[in-house]
């Protein structure tokens, strides 16, 4: 008999095709944690559990490995099903394991009685199921510190965790190591898109059974400035570029891309970089704003100082003929 009650159609939950890239996986995966987001949609059970399942189809199908062990028990159960009532022999692969497995490796699932067991050794959980959910994936690590506040609850005690992350990592999310005042340490998958302010809940990663709240911090960036869902930010140009325009390598979060500058432009002018800025609470991005901040050189060379004193001798343009004085 088969046992397919709890089976989760994985690219269905994302909504993609089963030959979907991974870069088509992540940014749909990206789009719909920013929508489900229990801190988007405080109270709503139904946002919350959506949630989970994104997350744990994002963290298989994102694995090379893990995706090959999906795809062939995927066939599997809708051929042969699983033992109903045997208990599933011990397994030693985990993580690694299963990374390193290829699509023409077999794998015996009829030692598995569901898809929940057989979901524990995927994602390396602990027999019994006493490991992390897949919505809440951690793994031990060394690597942030984070300081703790502990808050009285029936039985339980609830940890605040004050977390500070760079403006890219921000913007990216995935996983991030956290060490605890308590001595443990987790590694979070967290969401991309997250702001200063927002409050992060690992169910039951508190002090006995309690939750654990990540409070954000996004650091302040160098060269970017997020105001909203738009990023601000000044770039220098030369003054021939200001006056004949062409094209100039600016940064954004995903990278260097070209901007034309138009010319004859002016200082402080500003430019947009279509849905080149921040996501919003829907994954919606909005734009990067480009001001123009003209600079000269301190240094110049003798042959460009030439050719400065010979456009001096010929330029007709006065920036001084209307003062109002």
């Amino acid at each position: 008999m088969q046992n397919l009650q709890n089976f989760r159609d994985y690219y269905e939950i994302l909504g993609v095709p089963r030959d979907a890239s991974i870069e088509e996986i992540k940014k749909v995966y990206r789009r719909l944690a920013r929508q489900y987001h229990p801190d988007v949609n405080p109270g709503k059970k139904e946002a919350e559990e959506k949630f989970k399942d994104i997350g744990q189809a994002y963290e298989v199908l994102s694995d090379p490995g893990k995706r090959a062990q999906y795809d062939q028990y995927s066939r599997f159960w809708n051929q042969r099903g699983f033992r109903s009532k045997q208990t599933p022999q011990p397994k030693t692969w985990d993580n690694r394991a299963a990374n390193s497995r290829t699509n023409s490796e077999s794998v015996s699932f009829e030692e598995y009685p569901d898809f929940n067991n057989f979901l524990d050794q995927l994602l390396g959980r602990k027999e019994g199921r006493n490991g992390p959910s897949p919505a809440d994936p951690f793994r031990p690590g060394t690597k942030k510190y984070a300081t703790t506040v502990a808050s009285s609850r029936p039985g339980r005690r609830d940890v605040e965790a004050r977390l500070t992350l760079p403006l890219e990592k921000a913007y990216q999310g995935g996983y991030e190591r956290i060490r605890l005042e308590d001595g443990r340490s987790l590694e979070v998958d967290m969401p991309p898109g997250m702001v200063t302010g927002q409050t992060i809940r690992l169910r039951e990663q508190g002090v006995g059974g309690g939750d654990l709240y990540l409070k954000i911090t996004v650091s302040p960036h160098s060269f970017f400035k997020v105001e909203g869902s738009d990023i601000f930010c000044q770039l220098p140009i030369t003054p021939s570029e200001a006056v004949l325009g062409g094209l100039v390598e600016v940064p954004t979060l995903d990278g260097r891309v070209m901007m034309r500058i138009p010319p004859g432009a002016r200082f402080g002018q500003r430019l947009r970089l279509r849905n080149k800025g921040y996501p919003d609470e829907n994954g919606e991005r909005g734009d990067q704003l480009v001001e123009i901040q003209i600079v000269v050189p301190k240094d110049p060379s003798e042959p460009e100082k030439e050719l400065y004193e010979k456009l001096r001798q010929i330029e007709t343009f006065n920036p001084r003929l209307d003062l109002p004085v």
